[in-house]
């Protein structure tokens, strides 16, 4: 189904509870037969992208988790809030506000963690005219049930032949006081 300039900004309730049917729909058919999910079941529409990012982080599913980013080329940058860049400066005075990541780099946190990850999101807008698309929400990220992060995030998607894929992420970044 293609959108035209549709914008959603309500609870996320309807889009979880679209989100947890396709969640639960893909772990009946990995637990069924891993070779019938792919990529490009995760990413029939917006939608499957995201519940398909979130069951990613949280079955630390690397593979899964990369083949959701375009493979020719990503952006990714942490934005510190003027209290948390305030906090990390406290601890390390040349700290920057505006911090380039990788998909790389949390692909591999998100591989390598032996901690239970959950990254929630709440507040999805979703603006898409078919082609491309930005989903943006606030997001609150758990490592073993505590919150470690929370702010605000958007993504830029493309829609490519084989499904939507992401090609930036840009988040404001609130750590909780130590």
């Amino acid at each position: 189904m293609q959108r035209t300039s549709q914008t959603r900004n309500a609870p996320m309730s309807p889009i979880l509870h679209r989100s947890l049917r396709a969640f639960a729909a893909g772990v009946l058919i990995l637990s069924v037969s891993p070779a019938m999910a792919s990529i490009a079941d995760d990413t029939v529409d917006v939608d499957h992208l995201i519940a398909a990012y979130h069951q990613a982080v949280v079955s630390h599913d690397a593979p899964r988790l990369a083949a959701l980013f375009e493979p020719t080329g990503t952006a990714w940058f942490t934005v510190l809030s003027d209290d948390g860049l305030k906090r990390a400066r406290a601890k390390t005075p040349d700290a920057r506000k505006v911090k380039p990541g990788s998909v790389e780099s949390f692909v591999r946190l998100v591989a390598t963690s032996p901690s239970r990850l959950d990254p929630q999101h709440t507040k999805l807008q979703v603006r898409s005219d078919g082609a491309i698309a930005t989903v943006t929400f606030d997001f609150s990220f758990r490592i073993d049930g505590t919150e470690q992060n929370r702010g605000s995030e958007s993504w830029q998607l493309v829609k490519g032949s084989d499904g939507w894929r992401i090609v930036s992420i840009i988040y404001s970044s609130n750590p909780p006081r130590s």
